[in-house]
């Protein structure tokens, strides 16, 4: 509500009992300009909230976390195609007693049994390198597609965040605005109920005008009490969103002037659907799909690694009739290993019949994806249109409501209104001051999830929107 609005109704008074009330007034007014250069000069504006917000929020940092952890899982799939090296160590300790074989003592002609214990001891080194492996190939590119798939994850809680933060940062504008101008009307309720007590103490009007005025008074203190808890409440939202306490965001430049949409046809925003977190990460699923079935089919065919090994042989026995005491040596090969599957239990065909229909399940999840992005990105188109329209007409009805109630009021001074009409004209441009600034607040935000629903939100179109801010 303007200053104008707000004190109007002081010229109700007689000149001599005008002058408290207006230097209170005047007091208010600039208490409450100081107030608001202090806020304003710690002030913090959009970009730097959402900066705040991308160091703070767990929902965001969940996902840039999961994001980066899907980078090492394709590392792991990589490794794969690339060689393997194991160090291979044993030792065994072998004792056998036995009567076969035993030894005949030339002197008695008897047979004795016989014990004999050796122990074994062995190192080496064993490489492997795959050569052909169709199915590891396929696992290898589906984990370059799970990056694609990670980043497109990454980009819609980056763009949620910024949804998120413009909703809450202009909630709290909005509520501020709603709490002014409800301190305002009752500011100027207040002057009108006084002059309607003046009015029946010297019995120029009814008792009615002043339950009438002091009726709207208390609806007014109710009206304030109500947007006080609202502001507090919107600040704590936005607080616990950025992590800090107390935040100031800057308020909109004035004159507010929001440009309307470029593009500006429905069918250019509903163009850029392609590019979609969504959309991507729906056809990033459809490849895995595919290359799953690629995966399966693996199942019938061969793979070939080259190999290689090398070993250090150590066994000492402590038979003394072993023709062999003991001894030791180095073995080592290298070679090409194949293997082919010959039957699993159908195992095979079930698994190949199972990823075709899931393949086919991802065609139907891209069509999903697409059409909702479409849907969501018109609707977001329209009600933003809406909006713009809505915030003209309000401005409209904002100056036609403050003509009419400072008509009213010379008309009441002049005797041909009644108090009741400039109370109805001062509830009037409360109530429209309130919608329209709902309404302005509601395009802004409604203009950035267009451009999620779109896809095409980026960093600099906040940059852009703070812009609209005081400097």
């Amino acid at each position: 509500m303007s200053t104008r609005a707000a004190t109007s109704s002081v010229l109700l008074r007689p000149r001599a009992a005008r002058r408290p009330v207006a230097r209170a007034v005047a007091g208010l007014l600039v208490g409450a300009g100081l107030l608001a250069q202090a806020q304003l000069a710690q002030a913090e504006n959009l970009v730097e909230l959402l900066d705040a917000a991308k160091a703070y929020d767990a929902a965001y940092l969940a996902a840039r976390a999961q994001a980066e952890s899907v980078r090492y899982q394709a590392d792991q799939a990589r490794a794969l195609q690339r060689p393997s090296v194991n160090l291979q160590a044993s030792i065994n300790r072998n004792h056998l007693d036995s009567s076969a074989g035993s030894f005949t003592s030339p002197l008695t002609g008897m047979s004795s049994s016989y014990s004999s214990s050796s122990t074994s001891r062995k190192v080496g080194i064993g490489a492997r390198q795959p050569l052909y492996n169709a199915g590891n190939n396929a696992k290898v590119d589906q984990a370059e597609q799970s990056l694609l798939a990670a980043d497109a994850d990454l980009a819609n809680a980056s763009n949620d965040l910024t949804v998120r933060v413009t909703q809450a940062y202009f909630d709290v504008l909005g509520a501020q605005d709603v709490l002014t101008t409800a301190q305002a009307n009752k500011a100027a309720l207040a002057e009108q109920l006084a002059a309607a007590k003046r009015s029946f103490e010297v019995g120029n009007s009814t008792i009615t005008d002043t339950r009438e005025a002091q009726a709207r008074f208390d609806l007014a203190g109710a009206q304030e009490i109500a947007a006080t808890n609202d502001l507090r409440v919107k600040r704590i939202a936005l607080d616990q969103l950025v992590g800090r306490s107390n935040v100031a965001p800057t308020p909109l430049r004035t004159p507010v002037n929001l440009d309307s949409l470029s593009p500006g046809q429905v069918e250019d925003w509903v163009g850029q659907a392609a590019s979609s977190p969504s959309v991507r990460k729906a056809e990033v699923g459809l490849q895995v799909a595919t290359l799953e079935i690629d995966k399966a089919r693996a199942g019938h065919l061969p793979t070939l690694d080259a190999v290689a090994n090398v070993a250090r042989n150590d066994i000492s026995s402590s038979n003394p009739n072993a023709k062999i005491a003991g001894g030791a040596g180095t073995s080592s090969a290298i070679g090409l290993e194949m293997n082919l599957p010959l039957y699993a239990g159908n195992a095979t065909q079930n698994r190949i019949r199972e990823v075709l229909q899931l393949k086919e399940k991802a065609e139907h999840d891209v069509d999903n994806a697409r059409r909702s992005v479409t849907l969501g990105t018109r609707q977001a188109y329209f009600g933003v249109q809406s909006g713009l329209a809505q915030v003209k007409a309000y401005e409209a009805a904002e100056a036609s409501a403050k003509l009419a109630l400072e008509a009213t009021q010379l008309g009441y001074r002049v005797g041909v209104r009644i108090n009741k009409d400039v109370l109805d004209a001062q509830t009037q441009l409360a109530s429209t001051q309130k919608d329209l600034y709902k309404a302005r607040y509601d395009v802004i935000v409604g203009a950035v999830k267009l451009r999620q629903a779109s896809g095409s939100l980026k960093a600099e179109d906040v940059t852009e929107l703070n812009k609209l801010l005081a400097n």
